[in-house]
């Protein structure tokens, strides 16, 4: 029997005003955010000379930042944008992971759910950026820090002992997985199987998304090229490509709502009964710094999930806070006020 063809439509116009109440709730919602913290360092030097030992630069250190990266971003930026937010993670008992801590006191999130792991390693990505004095430094070189060992046996018993008595007070609960080993299928699932039947679960997936396939997830916000190596296949503008991939994800997850980033193409919401929506690039489609702008999206989506938006108005608010996100450099978060001074922009242009 031949599949009805997919509904296509552009960005269905929403309805500015409830985005911008919805966005006004969301520090009524608690949210558990389940994931790999990873430590985003940034090293930032001067250009003094060329090594005479091999042709490299040598960078004169001028400060060195470290900000919450991976699940720790999505954890932050569900706190700038008012939410209540209980991380449930591990890092290392180190200096980063101590850093991470420290970082979540400030903001005055419960930080009871994050446990310390002796001999593990905080994930770490540290970034060197080169520059003249009064430029804007260039990412010369990454090196990565990762855990050697897989998580204690303990450890696991404690997050997921951990996760269980925190969603009884959840809205929702959002899952990063950088693939650290934090955050799997099978402890999700745990989760999902104990949790309320109406709980939002809303999934970001560095890789192999369908894993979760039978973990409970209901909504999941993957890029286009997360998507791409699920299918094997290559996107770009091929609208068939994109439509037959995002519905099989759809159909192989079962999800409520699959919302695929696609860069300066902006973002494809799939939902049940073949609907697919297209929605324009938020603001400028030249991007100063895309670190870290999924878990923004992975934040945003599921705040407005939890405050009860459909999943096109929650795509809508989504794709906004990515694009603000995106406007600024390292690894960053947007807050409530810029995100609804953001909506109230577009009211006015849409009357103007």
């Amino acid at each position: 029997m031949k599949r009805p063809r997919m509904q296509e439509t552009a960005s269905t116009s929403v309805d500015l005003l409830a985005l911008r109440e919805c966005v006004e709730q969301f520090t009524t919602k608690t949210i558990v955010l389940l994931g790999d913290f990873v430590a985003d360092e940034f090293q930032y030097g001067e250009i003094s000379r060329v090594s005479r030992e091999a042709p490299v630069l040598i960078l004169k250190h001028r400060e060195t930042q470290l900000v919450p990266g991976g699940g720790a971003n999505a954890a932050n930026n569900l706190a700038s944008l008012g939410a209540r937010v209980l991380p449930v993670t591990a890092v290392g008992d180190d200096a980063a992971g101590e850093a991470l801590i420290a970082h979540f006191r400030r903001q005055r999130v419960n930080v009871s759910g994050i446990f310390r792991v002796k001999g593990w390693t905080t994930p770490t990505k540290s970034r060197f950026l080169a520059g003249w004095a009064h430029t804007v430094g260039q990412q010369v070189l990454r090196v990565d820090y990762e855990p050697k060992s897989p998580l204690p046996d303990a450890v696991r018993k404690k997050l997921r002992q951990r996760l269980s008595a925190n969603l009884r007070h959840a809205h929702a609960l959002a899952v990063s997985d950088y693939g650290f080993g934090i955050a799997t299928p099978e402890l999700v699932q745990q989760a999902s199987a104990k949790g309320k039947s109406a709980l939002h679960i809303t999934l970001d997936a560095r890789y192999r998304l369908h894993r979760y396939a039978k973990a409970g997830i209901t909504s999941a916000t993957p890029n286009e090229a997360e998507l791409e190596a699920e299918h094997h296949t290559a996107i770009g503008q091929n609208t068939g490509e994109l439509t037959r991939a995002g519905r099989a994800t759809l159909s192989e997850m079962k999800l409520r709502s699959l919302l695929v980033t696609r860069g300066r193409h902006g973002a494809a919401l799939f939902e049940p009964g073949d609907r697919l929506t297209q929605i324009p690039v938020h603001g400028s489609d030249q991007a100063v710094d895309v670190t870290g702008a999924g878990d923004t999206v992975l934040a945003a989506y599921t705040l407005a999930l939890a405050c009860g938006a459909s999943p096109l108005e929650a795509a809508h608010i989504a794709n906004i806070a990515g694009g603000l996100v995106v406007m600024k450099r390292g690894t960053a978060t947007i807050s409530r006020e810029e995100l609804l001074d953001a909506i109230r922009a577009e009211a006015s242009g849409a009357v103007s």
